[in-house]
C-alpha cells in the first residue's frame, strides 16, 4: 500500500516529529545537569544489577525507583503529570541465560475512564549507540530524548508505555545491537515487569500493544513473532514494526555508503550476544581503535560524529582482516535472528520508506512477504517520498491509530493478498 498525502493527523504527527528532531539537536553537545539528575548509568550503582541476580521468572522486578519524564531539559518538570520509575528486571539472552536489563516504567496521573483495562505499549526505541550513556532511562529522565514525542502522544491517550533499556544499555556488557532474539524477549519482559510493578495500577491481563521504529522496528517484530510462545499471558493486541532490519546478512552485505558506522555496531552486537564469534580475531588494527575510541559513543550525541566521518563510504573488509560472513558461525547466528520465520499471532503494522538509505526496502519487504506466507495479519505501508527518518515522521499517526484500533477491538483484515 503506498501513501502520499498527508491527512491533518498525520500533519499532527510531522509537527511532533520535527519538535522531535528539535529535541535530538538538544543533544548534540554537552548539557548541564539540571538539579537533581542522577549521574550517568556507568557511575549510577542503581544499573549494576546484584550478582548472582536473584531467583525469579523473567519479568520480574529486580529493584525499582521514582524517576520523571520530562519534556523539559532545563528544569525537568515533569510532563503531563506523568507517574515515571526506572527499574531492573529480569530476561534472557538470546542463547536462554538470566540477565538484567533497566528500563522506564510511564503510566498517566488521570485515572483511565474508558471501558475495560488501561492499555499497555511496550516501546522499543531506535539506534541509541553502544554506551551506558545512551541507555534511553537516561535520556528520557533528561528530556532529551529524540523519541519522547512519540512516547508522549501515547501517555496523552492515557496508555501505560514500557521503555526497555534493551541488554547492555545502562547495564554492564555490550549492548547486544540488533540481536532480535535478546531484545524481543527484553521488550515482552518490559510489559511483563510493567505490569508487576508495584504501584502503577497496571492489571496483569490487560491489553498490550508493541511499538518500534528502526532497531526498535526489529526488536517489536521479534516481540511479535514470540508472544504466543515466550509470553502467552501477555494479552498482545497488535504491533507496529517500521523501518525493520530484518535479514541480517543482507543488511550486512549492504556496506560502502555513508552508514557503515551501524553495520560496525551490528557485527559488535552479535559479538556481545554470541561470545564464540569472537570478533576481535576479524578485526584489523584499525578496527581495534575504532573500536576502543567510539565504544561508549552515542548516535544522538556529538561525540558521534567524528565516528560518522570516519566510517561513512568505507567498507567492512576497512576494518577487518577477513570477512566474518565467510565464517560460517557468523552466518548461522545472524540467520537464526532473521525475521519472517516466525508468524506473529496479533495484527501487525509494518510500515516502510521506500527511499530508505539505512535499511534497504528490498529486505524489510521480503519480512512481510514471509509473514504472509506464514497466514499473518499484516497491513503494510510504504511512504514513496521517505527516507529512514521521514519513514519515522510520517508512520507516527498511522502507528498510533492502528494501536489505539487494536485496543477498542475493531479489527484489520491486514492487505496481504
Amino acid at each position: 500500500m503506498l501513501s502520499v498525502s498527508l491527512s491533518k493527523s498525520a500533519r499532527r504527527g510531522l509537527g511532533s516529529a520535527l519538535a522531535c528532531v528539535l529535541s535530538l539537536a538538544l543533544l548534540q553537545g554537552p548539557a548541564a545537569a539540571a538539579p537533581g539528575v542522577p549521574p550517568p548509568p556507568a557511575k549510577d550503582p542503581f544499573y549494576k544489577p546484584p550478582s548472582p541476580l536473584p531467583a525469579g521468572r523473567p519479568g520480574d522486578v529486580i529493584r525499582a525507583r521514582p524517576s520523571v519524564f520530562t519534556l523539559d531539559p532545563g528544569r525537568r518538570s515533569p510532563y503531563g503529570g506523568v507517574k515515571a520509575w526506572q527499574l531492573l528486571y529480569r530476561s534472557e539472552s538470546a542463547t536462554g541465560g538470566p540477565i538484567a536489563v533497566s528500563g522506564t516504567v510511564l503510566v498517566p496521573a488521570k485515572p483511565w475512564a474508558r471501558k475495560g483495562k488501561r492499555p499497555l505499549v511496550s516501546y522499543a526505541v531506535g539506534t541509541r549507540g553502544l554506551g551506558d550513556k545512551c541507555a534511553p532511562s537516561y535520556s528520557l529522565s533528561r528530556g532529551l530524548d529524540y523519541e519522547e514525542l512519540f512516547i508522549a502522544d501515547a501517555l496523552a491517550r492515557g496508555w501505560a508505555v514500557a521503555v526497555t533499556d534493551m541488554q547492555g544499555l545502562g547495564t554492564p556488557g555490550r549492548h547486544t545491537y540488533v540481536v532480535g532474539r535478546s531484545q524481543g524477549k527484553a521488550v515482552l519482559n518490559m510489559a511483563r515487569a510493567a505490569q508487576r510493578l508495584p504501584g502503577t495500577g497496571l492489571d496483569t491481563g490487560g491489553p498490550v500493544g508493541i511499538w518500534g521504529y528502526s532497531e526498535g522496528g526489529g526488536s517489536a517484530g521479534w516481540a511479535a513473532q514470540l508472544a504466543a510462545s515466550y509470553a502467552p499471558e501477555l494479552a498482545v493486541k497488535g504491533t507496529v514494526a517500521g523501518g525493520i532490519p530484518g535479514k541480517m546478512r543482507k543488511l550486512l552485505a549492504h556496506n560502502g555508503g555513508p552508514f557503515t558506522l551501524l553495520l560496525l555496531m551490528a557485527a559488535v552486537g552479535y559479538d556481545a550476544a554470541y561470545p564464540e564469534l569472537d570478533l576481535d580475531r576479524y578485526l584489523n588494527d584499525r578496527g581495534r581503535r575504532m573500536l576502543a575510541k567510539y565504544q561508549d559513543a552515542c548516535v544522538a550525541h556529538v561525540d558521534v560524529l567524528p565516528l560518522f566521518l570516519d566510517t561513512a563510504f568505507r567498507r567492512i573488509s576497512d576494518f577487518t582482516v577477513r570477512d566474518p560472513l565467510d565464517d560460517p558461525r557468523w552466518r548461522a547466528r545472524l540467520d537464526e535472528n532473521d525475521l519472517g520465520l516466525i508468524a506473529p499471532s496479533a495484527p501487525v503494522f509494518d510500515a516502510q520508506a521506500l527511499l530508505d538509505e539505512v535499511i534497504p526496502y528490498g529486505q524489510a519487504e521480503q519480512v512481510r512477504r514471509d509473514w504472509c506466507a506464514r497466514g499473518a495479519n499484516v497491513t503494510w505501508q510504504v511512504y514513496p517520498v521517505a527516507e529512514h527518518l521521514l519513514g519515522a515522521v510520517f508512520a507516527e499517526p498511522a502507528s498510533v491509530a492502528f494501536l489505539d484500533d487494536r485496543f477498542h477491538g475493531r479489527p484489520t483484515r491486514g492487505n496481504c493478498a
